[in-house]
């Protein structure tokens, strides 16, 4: 089978209490097209996810977003939930890796309330998006255009509302990865 992936390493940003689902799905689809996938978040150590507002299970963070050199990635993943959106978009290390992902045109694909981060990083002026329907003014706030779509594609951004969109969202993922050089993010690329 095909790995269209390979050779690529892809981020997945993420605090405790995410949705679960909405960082399992993304990190199975892009393990299965041959990407190795890293979770990033304050620090090092472990981070547990959520299944809408039960604790679920616990996940390896390979490194901190602040002491990971984000020219070795191909691109990143937001996932959503309440508490973790609301506490990721204030942290400048998480905006800071983002947005350096961004500037360089790798693909920023988030999903459910994970919008929140692109607004506080400043990076929705100007482009069309999707999102859980409560962050629509926060997007239309910050210059965004908010549209109830399945998944959006804009330049290199990729958005989706809610989990039930998740197989078109990896679909959109792993086509717009599949266009980014391998030769940027090694095999086995380690977070430093």
């Amino acid at each position: 089978m095909a790995k269209p992936l390979q050779g690529l390493t892809v981020a997945i940003v993420a605090t405790d209490n995410f949705e679960q689902v909405e960082l399992k799905s993304p990190k199975e689809a892009l393990e299965r097209a041959g990407a190795t996938v890293h979770i990033l978040s304050a620090q090092a150590g472990e981070i547990r996810g959520m299944k809408h507002d039960e604790k679920a299970d616990r996940f390896h963070v390979e490194a901190s977003w602040n002491d990971a050199d984000p020219t070795r990635y191909a691109g990143v993943v937001v996932p959503g939930g309440v508490f973790n959106a609301d506490v990721i978009r204030t942290d400048k290390g998480a905006q800071r890796f983002v947005q350096a992902l961004h500037d360089t045109g790798k693909p920023v694909a988030v999903i459910c309330h994970g919008p929140w981060l692109l607004v506080s990083a400043g990076m929705v002026d100007g482009r069309q998006l999707t999102s859980w329907p409560s962050l629509q003014d926060d997007i239309r706030n910050a210059g965004g255009q908010w549209v109830d779509e399945e998944v959006v594609l804009d330049g290199n951004l990729i958005t989706s509302r809610k989990p039930d969109d998740l197989p078109a969202f990896n679909a959109k993922l792993i086509a717009a990865l599949s266009n980014v050089e391998s030769a940027d993010t090694p095999s086995g690329a380690q977070p430093t």
